[in-house]
């Protein structure tokens, strides 16, 4: 009888070795680049301008199409102001602080998770109570009714009123476009960190209407959430762009003729750190008379 020889094993598939595909990394790249691009609302050709790579090859690289270099992906990365690491579908490196409390969740049991949860929040909170004085912050995309109702809350108040996109005017010397158009949007960011830590440092009862952006920077919106009570003011996003061309402005959409996708892929991209805020209040179908009602109500608690 002849001598049968094993079969040689077909090499193992992603799938079997929990590796994704060469296709299904770049699809993903794409992805992480695309909500990066929408949570900062940014434009393909901005980022093209800022990265130095061509608007061509950012497409590539959004469709999935595009093989980036490390390069190429650093440049990106730096044009939006963020750590490489969150373009790539792998985790990035960690604080080592981050390691030592992943370890030690490690050796817990899962039944003991829910309580250790329960202390660090409470931990926050006792920590957050006393930072944040007595501000309030609104946050949510151009549009909602952030400035309007943010004048009108403090007048009702007697506090004062800051728009913080107006306190970066003052310290760069310009307006908000041409800071960006000369600096680029990373500029832009320094600037609105600055002015927020000075509105804070200055300020123990404020109402502050944010750029719709400020999400776009952790370290930033990190900060407001901690040393502000925060809002986040809402609408559907047919009444946020009908209300942004009633102001006979465009941004962050302008020259761009798929508005409402983006706008639309703005709003997801964003709504999970829109939702980190402490409470929502959406304006959809009312005047700024009929919302401001309701967003003291929401306050009142803060203002004692």
């Amino acid at each position: 009888m002849p001598e049968t020889r094993p079969k040689k094993r077909d090499k193992a598939s992603p799938a079997e070795t929990g590796l994704a595909s060469s296709e299904e990394f770049s699809a993903e790249v794409g992805a992480l680049v695309r909500r990066g691009r929408a949570r900062r609302g940014i434009t393909r050709r901005q980022l093209a301008s800022d990265s130095g790579i061509s608007e061509r090859y950012l497409a590539q690289i959004e469709s999935g199409q595009g093989n980036p270099s490390i390069i190429v992906l650093k440049a990106v990365a730096l044009a939006m102001d963020m750590p490489m690491t969150e373009l790539l579908p792998i985790n990035g490196k960690r604080h080592e602080a981050f390691h030592r409390i992943n370890e030690l969740l490690g050796r817990l049991s899962t039944a003991e998770l829910p309580s250790v949860a329960q202390m660090i929040e409470q931990r926050i909170r006792e920590s957050a109570a006393s930072e944040r004085s007595r501000r309030i912050a609104l946050v949510g995309l151009r549009g909602a009714g952030k400035t309007t109702l943010g004048q009108m809350l403090a007048k009702r108040l007697g506090w004062p009123f800051v728009e913080l996109n107006r306190v970066v005017e003052q310290e760069y010397g310009a307006s908000v476009s041409m800071l960006i158009e000369m600096s680029g949007v990373t500029a832009f960011r320094r600037y609105e960190q600055a002015s927020l830590e000075k509105v804070i440092a200055e300020n123990d009862k404020v109402v502050i209407a944010t750029a719709g952006g400020i999400v776009a920077n952790p370290e930033t919106y990190a900060l407001l959430l901690r040393r502000a009570h925060t809002v986040w003011v809402q609408a559907q996003p047919q009444e946020h762009m009908s209300r942004v061309m009633a102001q006979g402005d465009f941004r962050p959409m302008a020259e761009n003729r798929a508005a409402m996708a983006d706008l639309l892929a703005i709003l997801d991209a964003r709504k999970a750190d829109y939702a980190q805020a402490e409470a929502q209040l959406d304006t959809s179908g009312e005047k700024v008379e009929q919302s401001l009602p309701r967003l003291l109500k929401l306050v009142q608690g803060w203002t004692k």
